[in-house]
């Protein structure tokens, strides 16, 4: 538990950074270059995840489809960093697959997944550098995203049981099995970086993010079985956006 408020507590003095940054930035506004580029688009992806369970639950990463869309407002530009905020509206599984390997009773290994369907909404500040027009920018993204589960599934074989007719594993977990969901809600953070190519055709943007969270799928007390499950995800994305209106800056 000491480790887990550790993170959340080093995530939000983060998030704290990132707004006394933001807002010194804005009070030196005069030194900018204003911009008004207003664009939207769509998103599509993969994101690759895991549960940080507590006791631990050996696991591969669970791949699955993301997509949705994507607005983005261009605000400034300091010297030769360009700022923006990024809002999603994605749909995306996450969840688990289990690392189950039972070669000496069974040839076939034993297979379990739970994929937990969401809306995530992230809120991103965006920081380029490069060519705004007609050219190839760097850019990096940090920010909070909440997310909504709407539907879980499971995928499983036939179980291998001990003498005491309970799946086989390793460390005895297996209360998982039949627990639901107790918290649909999700938050944490977010942040990455990527590549943008400007043309007349619009805007193309490859990028890598890392979503960690901050809330639990299932509850936590002491007399709750794990004291820990929070999504990891690793995620990769292109996105095409359009501009809506943009200022005639070179």
């Amino acid at each position: 538990m000491f480790h887990s408020r550790s993170l959340s507590i080093i995530c939000l003095r983060l998030a704290l950074t990132a707004v006394l940054l933001g807002t010194g930035l804005a009070a030196h506004a005069q030194i900018g270059e204003p911009r008004n580029n207003f664009a939207v688009g769509a998103n599509v992806g993969l994101t690759m995840n895991t549960v940080g369970f507590d006791p631990t639950i050996k696991q591969s990463m669970l791949m699955a489809p993301t997509f949705g869309v994507t607005a983005r407002i261009t605000s400034e530009k300091y010297f030769t960093m360009v700022c923006a905020l990024q809002v999603e509206l994605n749909y995306a599984t996450l969840g688990w697959k289990e690392d189950i390997i039972d070669a000496n009773t069974n040839p076939l290994p034993d297979q379990y997944e739970r994929q937990l369907h969401y809306l995530q909404l992230p809120l991103l500040a965006r920081l380029g550098w490069g060519r705004e027009k007609k050219g190839v920018m760097g850019y990096i993204v940090a920010g909070p995203q909440v997310g909504f589960m709407l539907s879980e599934t499971t995928k499983q074989s036939e179980f291998t049981l001990t003498e005491e007719g309970v799946p086989n594993r390793p460390n005895g977990m297996v209360a998982q099995y039949s627990m639901p969901i107790d918290r649909k809600f999700d938050y944490g953070i977010t942040g990455g970086a990527g590549i943008e190519l400007s043309t007349k055709a619009g805007h193309f943007l490859l990028e890598g993010r890392y979503y960690y969270g901050l809330g639990d799928i299932y509850n936590n007390s002491k007399k709750d079985v794990f004291s820990r499950s929070n999504h990891g995800t690793i995620i990769v994305k292109f996105t095409y956006l359009f501009d809506i209106n943009k200022n005639k800056n070179k």
